[in-house]
């Protein structure tokens, strides 16, 4: 590492030269410049397992439809009871489904005016609403339809309850692609909403850090030159793996908070070395390319600061890599993007950074003229960056010391508090809550699910090898059961597969609906028989993340035990941050519960809640909040362990460490806080879900635990903290994680 650091301030210009390049290049790439843009490449579909009876039911279903893509419109404010306004309706609608007849592209129109009894023809009952307040008008599209074709069919339709002439007839259109494209054009306002709230915000805060606008330029920099390239990351997995829409933002918004945060440690690393390289802090001598001073901060904080950042990444890196274990492609496709943008941000803070503070030399140990500013000067000298040994944080550590019973009991109660809400959590797994509430796709699905049954989307449909007759006889035995609302009609797929659809009485991601998959998976008609739908992919998704799960928590707890140790040296150190940082990831996946399942705060985050927390969110939180959590663990310990190494005692070095890391990791905290708290403004439930928790662990994990709780359990265990038995010591003594 430190070879590395002095290449970086040896050679500043080379690097940033390539670092532009390789920016220029990303963001070619991800918008489109030699091919399809990284927007265009992403899926919206419902989860799936490869080989999971949900999949091959979806597979047999897909393979028989030979029904064409159709754009619907569903039209409301009617009174079809009003036997003069059918009348007129029947009257003029074929002028109507002629001119959309017409449009290229379109194979046929489906209506209830279409047939000489008009609504009372019973072939017309799925076109018509249960209230007889409305229609749906269904055209169908040829397979080699034009984008700018269809365009033109969704426009026509938008203009059929004006051309009615029934004053307050409303409509809405809708089709695959629009439910699609109203989730993609959300991810897109919601990403850059989030980027326009959190990057101004987090530039604030390090301004106030680090007393000046320069060196809080530094993290910010390196953090948009890791979005760019994180962004041709995903873009490129994208060609190999399905990537879901959501997955960017979260990608992009965890690049953007660690590339912060690895570049908040990197910069104040090097003003404190620089400080106790330059014996007069204001000294004069400009800027040099290869000023000694210069070049041996660097070096220093690259072997330090760089080392800490690394072994950082490496963690969140391994918390992540847990979930290839899933069977799941959607989290396995996080897993191995999300590490890839996890490298790059740290190869940013190593490379890019230093090479940006060898060109400003000097000019970051000066003082800016702001600090001289009255309440500005005041806070930076409270939270400023460079600190010396003994301060608030060391007080507060000194308190801790003389309390530590107390100070873990009740922080230890505060957490399980927190926690409890995880003990009711109700897991969902249904792509249709992802369409924004303010979306005309969303008001289409409002409508059809109230108003017309027989076009809902079944909530459970069930594939039969066996005749018409068979397939009846057990879709009438289905009827009986009090969960079922409604079984539609038996219809036929192919020669020998038949297909039942179900409407349940209950949504179908809760508990009931799921032992309802369970039980007609078990129940044998006497034929073959495949259960598929929202309820059966919510079943088999979660059943692969809870078989994958205990294999990734053993990877994952074993990895980072190996890394806790081979940093220091000890066998207590990695236990305890593991105990600690499962307890702390509980807490503010139980505040997250309480939030978006129980519905607390929801008009405040401006949301409808869904009864339950999408199990995706689970499985991202759980990884990346492991890997957050030990990234402010490896934070404190390594200033920790420097302080234990040259003075043997635990106290003084818990005092030290956390004095020395305590405002780095506070105020990396906030700013991290703040990145996610820009998901928490968008509209996908998804993304808002994973925003909170993330942003939740973050405050959580900074604050009691790692101020509190941690030095409360360090001062407990004494010199115990650093124990391991004599071959261990030896082995750590070999291969033990050093500055050089």
């Amino acid at each position: 590492m430190r070879r590395l650091g002095r290449h970086a301030a040896t050679n500043p210009v080379r690097i940033i030269l390539g670092w532009v390049v390789l920016v220029a290049l990303s963001l070619a790439l991800a918008f489109g410049a030699f091919g399809p843009g990284l927007f265009s490449l992403l899926s919206t579909g419902a989860p799936s397992i490869p080989g999971s009876e949900a999949k091959i039911a979806l597979d047999k279903l897909e393979d028989a439809d030979d029904s064409p893509e159709a754009v619907n419109l569903v039209v409301t404010g009617l009174d079809l009871a009003d036997q003069d306004q059918v009348m007129d309706l029947m009257a003029g609608f074929p002028a109507i489904r002629e001119s959309i007849e017409d449009l290229p592209g379109v194979e046929g129109v489906q209506d209830p005016f279409a047939s000489p009894q008009g609504p009372m023809d019973p072939a017309a009952a799925p076109y018509l609403s249960v209230d007889a307040d409305g229609f749906v008008v269904r055209a169908d599209l040829a397979e080699d339809i034009a984008d700018a074709e269809q365009k033109a069919v969704e426009q026509r339709l938008r203009e059929v309850p004006d051309a009615l002439g029934v004053a307050g007839a409303t409509g809405h259109v809708s089709s695959t692609d629009l439910l699609a494209a109203s989730v993609l054009d959300q991810v897109k306002v919601d990403l850059l909403k989030g980027e326009v709230i959190t990057v101004p915000i987090s530039f604030v805060v390090m301004i106030v850090v680090f007393g000046g606008f320069i060196a809080a330029g530094m993290p910010i920099i390196g953090a948009l030159a890791s979005i760019a390239t994180g962004m041709a990351v995903v873009w490129a997995a994208a060609f190999a793996i399905d990537i879901d829409s959501y997955i960017v933002n979260l990608l992009t918004i965890i690049g953007l908070a660690l590339s912060i945060d690895y570049g908040l440690l990197v910069v104040s690393r090097f003003r404190e070395e620089l400080g106790a390289q330059i014996p007069n802090y204001r000294a004069r001598e400009g800027r040099r390319r290869r000023d000694p001073a210069v070049v041996a901060a660097i070096e220093t904080t690259v072997a330090t600061a760089g080392r800490t950042v690394l072994f950082s990444a490496i963690t969140i890196a391994i918390a992540i890599a847990g979930l290839l274990f899933m069977k799941a492609p959607l989290l396995q496709a996080v897993s191995v993007a999300g590490s890839a943008v996890v490298l790059l941000a740290v190869l940013s803070a190593v490379t890019l950074v230093p090479a940006l503070l060898s060109l400003l030399g000097r000019r970051l140990a000066r003082p800016s003229p702001i600090t001289r500013i009255p309440v500005l000067g005041r806070l930076f000298r409270m939270v400023g960056d460079v600190s010396h040994e003994e301060g608030a944080f060391s007080k507060l550590a000194r308190w801790v010391h003389r309390y530590p019973w107390p100070v873990m009991l009740v922080i230890g109660a505060i957490l399980a508090t927190m926690a409890y809400p995880l003990l009711h959590v109700q897991l969902r797994s249904n792509p249709m809550d992802y369409i924004p509430d303010a979306s005309h796709q969303r008001a289409y699905l409002d409508v059809v699910d109230e108003k017309f049954p027989l076009l809902q989307i079944p909530d459970i449909y069930i594939v039969t090898d066996a005749s018409a007759a068979d397939t009846q006889a057990w879709a009438d035995e289905l009827a009986g059961d009090p969960l079922v609302e409604r079984v539609n009609p038996v219809t036929e797929l192919t020669d020998g597969e038949h297909l039942i659809t179900l409407k349940l009485a209950v949504d179908s991601q809760e508990a009931d609906a799921l032992q309802y998959v369970r039980d007609v998976r078990d129940h044998d008609p006497g034929f073959a028989n495949w259960v598929g739908g929202a309820g059966a992919d919510m079943h088999d998704f979660t059943e692969a993340i809870v078989d994958g799960t205990p294999w990734a928590v053993g990877a994952v707890i074993a990895a980072v035990f190996v890394l806790l140790f081979l940093m220091t040296g000890s066998l207590v150190i990695p236990f305890k941050a593991l105990v600690v940082n499962i307890l702390s990831l509980a807490a503010s996946l139980g505040v997250t519960v309480a939030v978006f399942q129980d519905g607390y705060l929801h008009n405040l985050l401006d949301f409808r809640p869904q009864g339950g927390i999408e199990v995706i969110v689970i499985a991202l939180v759980a990884s990346f909040g492991f890997g957050l959590a030990m990234d402010y663990e490896v934070f404190l310990i390594a200033r920790v362990k420097e302080y234990w190494d040259a003075t043997r005692d635990n106290d003084l070095a818990v005092e030290r460490g956390l004095q020395k890391s305590g405002r780095i990791i506070t105020s990396a905290a906030l700013i991290m806080m703040f990145v996610f708290t820009g998901l928490i403004f968008g509209d996908l439930i998804v993304i808002k879900e994973v925003g909170f928790a993330l942003a939740l662990t973050v405050l959580v994990d900074a604050t009691l635990v790692r101020l509190l709780l941690v030095p409360a359990t360090m001062t407990l265990l004494g010199r115990y903290n650093w124990w391991a038995p004599a071959p261990l010591r030896r082995l750590h003594e070999r291969f033990g994680i050093s500055e050089h």
